[in-house]
């Protein structure tokens, strides 16, 4: 029978019916919004202290790095002891680097790489728990409310975007430094204590005293033998990496809007808006089995959109082509992460989601990489084309020749959400 899709609102019922997702959605959303509050708190201190773009530039290592190099070191503590009290350890590592970053900006620090230090601490904290946090909507929810739960969490995020820098400015302008700093320490300690009050959740097998395990063999081999699994991440990379723009948007604003810096908020709000529009109507999609088609539909209309910003004239049609943008790629997002823990046996979820994280981080920075390094030997608008099209043609060599991610269905809510087909033994043996 087909599927038949219907507008729908933002499907609530993980909140509405189960407290521990729903305290730790509350936990996430406010340390959202205190980390973008920091976020634009590290760079407004880095600019006063420097006034160089090369050191606002060094903000990307002190966070870049430590989220590829913990964030695979997290997938394996995560297969191994309780991910509960990775978690728990990893919020108490953030709680004291913002504590630190208020300490430095109250006593006048004119130290930036003492302010780098404590940047890449919480960074390399946050991403050494990353793993572990991505695997507690399956564990905690039923497997027909797992997207439903992502998009939720998707939603907070997308929020968080835009009023963690806007509350950031009233702050920084009321009360300087510290106090942006001292929100987001409010704002982890709110994260810790939804974390205190979660379940114990020792991977599958761990023995009841929650003492460390030996992970099971197969480990990152698990998502070139699942097609599912290579297929969706290979989808998310080929659009990041092949169509990021996010590095074009000066460009694209000096070319056509004339530099107004208002013109380049624009962009990154447009996006933005997207994505909340389709996370609020986001039980269209998250009720929908047919997830790994939604993923690659989804993510080829991402593609598509930002080429045609790069051909449109009209402010009104440039930003309507990112709001599309921003709207599939949360579409996208959600359906992969979804199908991604769905699809991985408990055992392995650590580090699959590892694997998961660093392509989120890596992709989008080398596809801006990519993005500026193609403009600078022809335009941007030549780079935003060609990048959407070959995102688009990547996609659709995925779907060809990926016939189970196609054909993939979310499992019912009392189905085992592992590969038809493909037992844990299989996998490690491998």
């Amino acid at each position: 029978m087909r599927e038949r899709a219907r507008v729908r609102f933002l499907d609530t019922r993980p909140l509405r019916g189960n407290r521990p997702f729903r305290d730790l959605w509350i936990g996430t959303a406010i340390s959202q919004i205190g980390g973008q509050t920091a976020n634009v708190a590290v760079l407004a201190q880095v600019w006063d202290l420097t006034g160089s773009p090369v050191s606002t530039g060094a903000i990307g290592l002190a966070t870049g790095l430590p989220m590829v190099l913990f964030g695979l070191l997290g997938g394996t503590l995560a297969d191994t002891v309780d991910r509960r009290a990775v978690v728990r350890a990893t919020t108490a590592g953030q709680l004291l680097a913002s504590v630190g970053l208020c300490a430095q900006a109250l006593a006048e620090n004119r130290n930036v790489w003492l302010l780098l230090a404590l940047v890449a601490s919480g960074t390399g904290c946050g991403a050494l728990g990353a793993p572990a946090r991505r695997t507690f909507p399956v564990r905690l929810l039923p497997g027909d409310q797992v997207a439903a739960g992502l998009a939720l969490t998707n939603v907070s995020f997308q929020a968080a975007m835009l009023t963690g820098p806007a509350m950031a400015g009233l702050i920084i302008a009321r009360w300087d430094f510290p106090a942006a700093y001292a929100a987001q320490a409010v704002a982890m300690a709110v994260s810790m204590l939804a974390v205190i009050r979660l379940p114990a959740m020792r991977p599958e097998g761990a023995g009841a005293a929650g003492g460390r395990r030996r992970p099971e063999r197969g480990g990152r081999r698990i998502v070139l033998r699942r097609p599912t699994l290579w297929g969706s991440m290979a989808t998310d990379l080929s659009a990041t990496l092949l169509a990021m723009p996010i590095a074009l948007f000066p460009l694209v604003n000096e070319i056509r809007f004339g530099g107004d810096p208002r013109t380049l908020g624009l962009f990154l709000s447009a996006v933005a808006v997207g994505g909340i529009t389709a996370g609020l109507l986001s039980g269209t999609v998250t009720r929908l089995r047919r997830s790994g088609l939604v993923q690659l539909s989804a993510a080829a209309v991402w593609g598509l959109a930002l080429a045609c910003f790069g051909l449109a004239g009209p402010l009104w049609l440039a930003l309507g082509c990112l709001a599309v943008a921003g709207a599939a790629d949360t579409v996208s997002v959600v359906t992969r992460s979804a199908l991604v823990q769905l699809e991985t046996p408990d055992a392995y979820r650590g580090r699959v989601s590892s694997v998961e994280h660093v392509i989120g981080v890596a992709g989008p920075e080398l596809g801006n990489f990519r993005g500026g390094l193609l403009a600078s030997v022809t335009s941007a608008p030549i780079s935003l084309v060609l990048g959407g099209l070959s995102a688009v043609l990547a996609i659709g060599a995925v779907a060809v020749t990926n016939p189970p991610l196609r054909a993939y269905r979310t499992p019912p809510a009392a189905a085992k959400p592992t590969a038809p087909g493909v037992t844990d033994a299989a996998v490690a043996a491998g």
